[in-house]
Protein backbone atom coordinates (compact mmCIF):
# COMPACT_ATOMS: atom_id res chain seq x y z
CA UNK A 1 0.00 0.00 0.00
CA UNK A 2 3.19 2.54 0.13
CA UNK A 3 5.84 2.96 -2.30
CA UNK A 4 8.89 3.40 -0.76
CA UNK A 5 10.07 6.78 -0.72
CA UNK A 6 13.16 7.93 -3.15
CA UNK A 7 16.00 8.80 -1.72
CA UNK A 8 17.58 12.40 -2.76
CA UNK A 9 20.03 11.97 -5.25
CA UNK A 10 23.19 13.64 -3.25
CA UNK A 11 23.31 15.66 -0.37
CA UNK A 12 22.41 19.08 -1.06
CA UNK A 13 20.63 18.75 -4.26
CA UNK A 14 17.23 18.08 -2.92
CA UNK A 15 13.43 19.00 -4.74
CA UNK A 16 10.16 18.94 -3.77
CA UNK A 17 9.16 16.02 -3.66
CA UNK A 18 11.66 14.76 -1.12
CA UNK A 19 10.79 17.30 1.04
CA UNK A 20 7.59 16.19 0.52
CA UNK A 21 8.49 12.54 1.42
CA UNK A 22 10.39 14.22 4.62
CA UNK A 23 7.75 15.47 5.51
CA UNK A 24 5.43 12.22 5.66
CA UNK A 25 8.25 10.13 7.09
CA UNK A 26 7.98 12.76 10.10
CA UNK A 27 4.40 12.28 10.18
CA UNK A 28 4.34 8.62 10.57
CA UNK A 29 6.65 8.85 13.45
CA UNK A 30 5.80 11.95 15.43
CA UNK A 31 2.33 13.63 13.59
CA UNK A 32 1.30 16.60 11.88
CA UNK A 33 2.47 18.72 14.34
CA UNK A 34 5.71 17.93 14.29
CA UNK A 35 6.56 18.85 10.85
CA UNK A 36 8.60 21.69 10.94
CA UNK A 37 11.25 23.39 9.15
CA UNK A 38 14.43 23.30 11.24
CA UNK A 39 14.16 19.73 12.22
CA UNK A 40 13.49 18.89 8.76
CA UNK A 41 16.77 20.23 7.24
CA UNK A 42 18.93 18.74 9.78
CA UNK A 43 17.07 15.14 9.02
CA UNK A 44 18.38 16.48 5.35
CA UNK A 45 21.08 17.82 6.18
CA UNK A 46 20.59 20.82 4.18
CA UNK A 47 19.98 24.24 5.45
CA UNK A 48 16.39 26.10 5.41
CA UNK A 49 17.54 28.08 2.30
CA UNK A 50 17.18 24.63 0.47
CA UNK A 51 13.69 24.69 2.34
CA UNK A 52 12.59 28.47 1.00
CA UNK A 53 14.22 27.20 -2.58
CA UNK A 54 11.00 24.89 -3.03
CA UNK A 55 8.34 25.97 -0.42
CA UNK A 56 7.17 29.70 0.84
CA UNK A 57 6.25 28.24 4.36
CA UNK A 58 5.48 25.10 6.23
CA UNK A 59 1.90 24.81 5.26
CA UNK A 60 2.78 24.41 1.65
CA UNK A 61 5.40 22.36 2.46
CA UNK A 62 2.43 20.08 4.30
CA UNK A 63 0.14 20.71 1.60
CA UNK A 64 2.84 19.23 -0.58
CA UNK A 65 3.42 16.16 1.39
CA UNK A 66 -0.66 15.40 1.69
CA UNK A 67 -0.45 15.62 -1.88
CA UNK A 68 2.15 13.29 -2.13
CA UNK A 69 0.71 11.09 0.25
CA UNK A 70 -2.77 11.08 -1.99
CA UNK A 71 -1.61 10.22 -4.92
CA UNK A 72 0.73 7.85 -3.67
CA UNK A 73 -2.53 6.15 -1.73
CA UNK A 74 -4.55 6.11 -4.49
CA UNK A 75 -1.45 4.35 -6.90
CA UNK A 76 -0.49 1.43 -4.10
CA UNK A 77 -4.35 0.90 -3.26
CA UNK A 78 -6.57 0.86 -6.38
CA UNK A 79 -4.05 0.14 -9.07
CA UNK A 80 -2.63 -3.40 -8.64
CA UNK A 81 -6.95 -4.52 -8.24
CA UNK A 82 -7.46 -3.54 -11.35
CA UNK A 83 -5.76 -6.43 -13.41
CA UNK A 84 -7.69 -8.43 -11.40
CA UNK A 85 -11.15 -9.36 -13.27
CA UNK A 86 -13.02 -11.62 -10.68
CA UNK A 87 -15.11 -8.94 -8.18
CA UNK A 88 -14.55 -11.58 -5.13
CA UNK A 89 -10.96 -11.79 -5.56
CA UNK A 90 -10.29 -7.98 -6.14
CA UNK A 91 -12.24 -7.48 -2.76
CA UNK A 92 -10.14 -10.97 -1.18
CA UNK A 93 -6.78 -9.22 -2.44
CA UNK A 94 -8.14 -5.75 -1.31
CA UNK A 95 -8.50 -6.80 2.34
CA UNK A 96 -5.22 -8.66 2.19
CA UNK A 97 -3.25 -5.95 1.00
CA UNK A 98 -4.79 -3.71 3.18
CA UNK A 99 -4.10 -5.73 6.44
CA UNK A 100 -0.60 -5.55 6.19
CA UNK A 101 1.36 -3.41 8.00
CA UNK A 102 1.91 -0.06 5.92
CA UNK A 103 3.50 2.91 6.76
CA UNK A 104 0.83 4.38 4.50
CA UNK A 105 -1.73 3.14 7.55
CA UNK A 106 0.74 5.18 10.27
CA UNK A 107 0.15 8.52 8.38
CA UNK A 108 -3.44 7.66 7.50
CA UNK A 109 -3.76 6.93 11.60
CA UNK A 110 -1.76 10.26 12.19
CA UNK A 111 -4.19 12.15 10.08
CA UNK A 112 -7.02 11.34 11.29
CA UNK A 113 -5.70 12.46 14.75
CA UNK A 114 -5.16 15.86 12.93
CA UNK A 115 -8.93 16.55 11.27
CA UNK A 116 -9.02 20.10 13.14
CA UNK A 117 -5.91 20.72 10.80
CA UNK A 118 -7.17 23.12 7.72
CA UNK A 119 -5.01 21.51 5.37
CA UNK A 120 -6.09 17.86 6.39
CA UNK A 121 -9.69 17.84 6.59
CA UNK A 122 -9.89 18.12 2.68
CA UNK A 123 -7.32 15.77 1.94
CA UNK A 124 -8.99 12.89 4.56
CA UNK A 125 -12.13 13.75 3.23
CA UNK A 126 -11.40 12.75 -0.50
CA UNK A 127 -9.54 9.97 0.44
CA UNK A 128 -12.28 8.40 2.71
CA UNK A 129 -15.09 9.45 -0.39
CA UNK A 130 -12.85 7.86 -2.79
CA UNK A 131 -12.12 5.13 -0.85
CA UNK A 132 -15.82 4.36 -0.05
CA UNK A 133 -16.95 4.59 -3.49
CA UNK A 134 -14.24 2.16 -4.90
CA UNK A 135 -15.43 -0.73 -2.35
CA UNK A 136 -19.18 0.31 -3.12
CA UNK A 137 -18.56 -0.26 -6.83
CA UNK A 138 -16.92 -3.47 -5.97
CA UNK A 139 -19.54 -4.56 -3.70
CA UNK A 140 -21.49 -3.92 -6.36
CA UNK A 141 -19.32 -5.59 -8.88
CA UNK A 142 -19.50 -8.68 -6.44
CA UNK A 143 -23.34 -8.75 -6.79
CA UNK A 144 -24.74 -6.61 -4.03
CA UNK A 145 -27.57 -4.36 -5.11
CA UNK A 146 -27.32 -0.57 -4.43
CA UNK A 147 -28.21 0.15 -1.29
CA UNK A 148 -26.77 -3.12 0.46
CA UNK A 149 -23.46 -2.46 -1.85
CA UNK A 150 -23.18 1.30 0.19
CA UNK A 151 -23.88 0.05 3.43
CA UNK A 152 -21.12 -2.96 3.45
CA UNK A 153 -18.93 -0.77 1.89
CA UNK A 154 -19.65 1.82 4.85
CA UNK A 155 -18.93 -1.77 7.42
CA UNK A 156 -15.78 -2.66 5.59
CA UNK A 157 -14.43 0.82 5.77
CA UNK A 158 -15.19 1.03 9.50
CA UNK A 159 -13.89 -1.84 10.65
CA UNK A 160 -10.57 -0.74 9.04
CA UNK A 161 -10.29 2.74 10.47
CA UNK A 162 -11.57 1.41 13.46
CA UNK A 163 -9.32 -1.57 13.52
CA UNK A 164 -6.18 1.18 13.02
CA UNK A 165 -7.69 2.92 16.46
CA UNK A 166 -8.03 -0.14 17.90
CA UNK A 167 -4.13 -0.68 17.69
CA UNK A 168 -2.14 2.57 17.23
CA UNK A 169 -4.22 4.73 19.31
CA UNK A 170 -5.86 3.06 22.46
CA UNK A 171 -3.21 2.33 24.87
CA UNK A 172 -3.09 -1.25 26.42
CA UNK A 173 -4.84 -2.73 23.34
CA UNK A 174 -3.90 -6.01 23.25
CA UNK A 175 -2.15 -7.11 20.16
CA UNK A 176 -2.76 -9.86 18.25
CA UNK A 177 -0.27 -12.80 17.43
CA UNK A 178 0.12 -13.22 13.49
CA UNK A 179 -1.70 -16.46 13.36
CA UNK A 180 -4.39 -14.63 15.70
CA UNK A 181 -4.19 -11.75 12.73
CA UNK A 182 -4.47 -13.68 9.92
CA UNK A 183 -7.83 -15.68 11.29
CA UNK A 184 -9.37 -12.25 11.97
CA UNK A 185 -8.75 -10.87 8.48
CA UNK A 186 -10.34 -14.17 7.07
CA UNK A 187 -13.30 -13.71 9.70
CA UNK A 188 -13.51 -10.05 7.95
CA UNK A 189 -13.46 -11.41 4.51
CA UNK A 190 -15.92 -14.60 5.15
CA UNK A 191 -18.13 -11.78 7.21
CA UNK A 192 -18.31 -8.83 4.33
CA UNK A 193 -17.59 -10.62 0.43
CA UNK A 194 -20.59 -11.76 -1.08
CA UNK A 195 -20.83 -15.60 -1.68
CA UNK A 196 -21.30 -16.74 -4.74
Amino acid sequence: MSVKPKKPARPGRLNAEDWAQAALDVIAEAGVGAVAVEPLARRLGVTKGSFYWHFPSRDALLQAALDRWEALEEEAVFGPLEAIEEPRERLRALFQMVAAEFTSHVIYSELLKALDHPTVAPVIGRVSQRRLDHLTVLFRQAGLAGSDATHRARLAYAAYVGFLQLNRQLPGTPKMQHEQFDAYVEHMMQTLIPAT
